[in-house]
Order: structure tokens, then C-alpha cells, then sequence
């Protein structure tokens, strides 16, 4: 832990062809590896792998990760570094991935292992087999709904966005959100952060926690159990209004409902 924490991990690796990996270590990611180790552990002793956890107990950095929510002219700056690197020819699976990420507030991977049978445009859904929470089920508005529909179709390829050579799926959206986030002016914003941004949009509106955690596939069990009773309408409704909210704020068109409300601190 005090090894990643210092640093000693840190590398910039070069994954294929195009890939590139940047690993630079911190106390937070020495906290959260710590965490995860931790985790793999108590799966061992679950299965009797192994007799103790051997990570129970130490003592472990503060996790100050933050979470950054973007006011309406944040957003109009990032749909307009989009618009200009699209027009300067950044690779198009990266752009609509980014822009999915921003109008349904799903994880990065949900969007770029993406695959057509998870999709119904017809009805206004992303039908995943597998999540970082299992099986789930998102709601999408019209924007996002426009964005798949203008994205073509690669014969032989189960992937919405697959990669360019082989039969695997595209995997250079961090590339071009670093150059997104570098025009936009915000050199730290995570892809993450637009899941928070589009929860935050939410909040804006005055829609509901318990929507807008249907909507994020939140698996929190009082979450959930505060969901169990809603239907499908308002979610969907909710997923709708708030993905028009941020293709408002990417044209420019600003919304008295979408406030700046800053960097906020998380457990994760």
C-alpha cells in the first residue's frame, strides 16, 4: 500500500497497437487497491481457500475522492470540444461513446461493451446481460436514442462500438476524452464525472432520488427498496427529460434548472 501509494507503480504502458495505459499510483488508489485486495480475500476464506484475510486490519489512507458535478456552461464547453474534434476527425465510436455517457449516465464500460442485442431503440432501453451489478435494465431518452441510431451497423461485429481490427470492442475512448477535456478547459474531469453530472442535472429538476437510482442502477438496498414500488413511466420519463437537460447545456442553451453546484467530496 505505501508502494502505490509513493508511486513505485507508476507506468505509462503501451497496450496494442494504438492502447495506452497511465498508472500513477497515489494514496487513493493505494486505498481503494487495498479494498479490492481485501475483497479477493474474504472471497478465499468464503470458499476455504484460505484460513484468514490477511488484509483485515491494516490501516488504510483516507479515500478523498471527489466527485465533480458541471453547471450548464461546463457541459456547453464539453459539447463544444466534441463538435470541433468531431469536425477534426476524432475517431466516431469515441465521440457517440461519450456522448451516451453524458444523456444516460451510464458507466464507461456499460456503454463501450455495448452490444445490438442490448438494444431497443423501439422502446427506449439498454438491455445489459451483465453489468458491474448483473443484469440491469436503463432507460434512455430521445437523445441518446438519436445518438445510436446514427451509428453504423459493423457487419460481423456484436459490438455497437467494436474495435477496428479483430473481433473485440473499441477501446480508445480515453484517448479521445483527454483531448475532449483539454479543448473543454477541465484537464482533470474524469468520464466518470458525467455520470455525476447527469445525476446532478436530475437533482436540478427536481426529480427524485429513488428515480434518478432507478435510472443509475443504483444497488443500494434502501435504494431499492424505496424503488420497488415505481413503474416504468416516471423512470423513463425522468430518463428522457434529464438526457434533453444536458443536449440543451451541449448546445449552449442554457437552463435556469441546471446550477453549478461544485466538487463534492465521496467515500466512493
Amino acid at each position: 500500500m505505501r508502494d502505490v501509494a509513493a508511486g513505485k507503480t507508476a507506468a505509462d504502458v503501451k497496450t496494442g497497437t494504438r492502447g495506452r495505459a497511465i498508472v500513477e499510483g497515489g494514496k487513493g488508489t493505494a486505498t481503494r487497491t487495498v479494498g479490492l485486495l481485501g475483497g479477493i480475500m474474504s472471497f478465499a476464506v468464503s470458499r476455504h481457500l484460505r484460513l484468514d484475510n490477511p488484509v483485515r486490519g491494516v490501516k488504510r489512507y483516507p479515500d478523498k475522492k471527489g466527485e465533480t458535478f458541471l453547471s450548464s456552461a461546463e457541459l456547453a464547453k464539453i459539447g463544444a470540444a466534441l463538435t470541433q474534434l468531431e469536425h477534426d476527425g476524432a475517431n466516431p465510436s469515441a465521440i457517440a461513446i461519450i456522448r451516451l455517457l453524458a444523456f444516460t449516465g451510464a458507466r464507461k464500460s456499460e456503454i463501450a461493451s455495448l452490444r445490438w442485442s442490448e438494444v431497443d431503440l423501439e422502446r427506449g432501453y439498454l438491455r445489459l446481460g451483465d453489468s458491474k451489478t448483473g443484469e440491469k435494465i436503463i432507460p434512455i431518452g430521445a437523445p441518446a436514442c438519436e445518438v445510436l441510431a446514427n451509428v453504423d451497423v459493423v457487419e460481423g461485429s456484436e459490438y455497437v462500438f467494436p474495435a477496428s481490427r479483430g473481433c473485440g470492442r473499441f477501446q480508445g475512448v480515453e484517448r479521445v476524452w483527454r483531448k475532449v477535456r483539454d479543448v473543454a478547459g477541465f484537464p482533470t474531469l474524469r468520464l466518470h464525472d458525467l455520470r455525476h453530472s447527469f445525476a446532478s442535472v436530475g437533482l436540478a429538476r427536481g426529480d427524485a432520488l429513488p428515480i434518478i437510482g432507478a435510472i443509475l442502477g443504483h444497488t443500494d438496498v434502501k435504494t431499492t427498496s424505496r424503488c420497488a414500488h415505481l413503474a416504468d413511466d416516471p423512470v423513463k420519463r425522468a430518463a428522457d427529460e434529464i438526457a434533453k437537460s444536458v443536449q440543451a447545456a451541449f448546445s449552449g442553451e442554457f437552463s435556469a434548472e441546471v446550477v453549478s453546484i461544485g466538487t463534492k467530496r465521496s467515500s466512493g
